[in-house]
């Protein structure tokens, strides 16, 4: 069985929740704390020693890092959870896979760790990502139709979408400023394959809490 290791609520949920939606069975192992030396470090450090999560033990013991490349893995199980092989959507889907992880990650890595980035000014380092992060949400909010990320059916994208409604800036703020990126979260939290999986990582109805 897979094995995956992360903190509820953080990046791993999005492997989490794409696992879940390829019914493809793993077994979590709970690393929080693992961002400060201590055991969950050690436990980490020992299967990934970048220390980051999601990391995914494959069943021949080989380690996969990355969420893109855990969504593309699934992929190869599950083709039907991206659009079909030559569609204009096709395009878009891989365009925003790499996208979100090559633009909007980084501003949780700087923003959440300002003083080791920038010592003498973290507040400064941090308030400038959280604001070029809402820009990025913006953008993306304009490149989606509905009723799911792409359209129709759902993909991979959509465990995305519904993972990061829950982090900085908020549920409210995404109502307000991405109605679109809101609704499809509405739509994916209402999946009934999906509730357990969200709800243990303290996604399940976000807008109400």
């Amino acid at each position: 069985m897979l094995t995956l290791y992360g903190v509820p609520g953080w990046g791993s949920a999005i492997s989490e929740v794409m696992l879940t939606m390829a019914e493809m069975p793993y077994h979590f192992v709970d690393v929080n704390g693992f961002d400060n030396p201590g055991p969950q470090h050690d436990v980490l450090a020992l299967i990934n020693p970048l220390c980051q999560v999601p990391t995914l033990r494959l069943d021949d013991g080989s380690t996969l890092t990355e969420s893109a490349a855990i969504a593309l893995m699934i992929l190869d199980h599950r083709p039907d959870l991206a659009p079909p092989i030559g569609s204009p959507q096709r395009t878009l889907f891989q365009r925003l896979l790499v996208w979100l992880v090559a633009n909007v990650y980084p501003t949780f890595t700087y923003a959440d760790y300002p003083e080791r980035f920038a010592p003498d000014a973290p507040e400064q380092l941090q308030n400038s990502c959280i604001a070029y992060r809402k820009t990025l949400y913006q953008w993306l909010d304009g490149q989606l139709v509905g009723p799911y990320a792409m359209g129709d059916n759902v993909t991979l994208l959509d465990a995305y979408i519904v993972v990061i409604r829950s982090w900085g800036p908020r549920a409210a703020w995404f109502t307000e400023n991405c109605p679109r990126l809101s609704a499809i979260a509405d739509h994916i939290e209402k999946r009934e394959e999906l509730r357990h999986v969200l709800r243990e990582n303290g996604i399940f109805n976000c807008t109400k809490r």
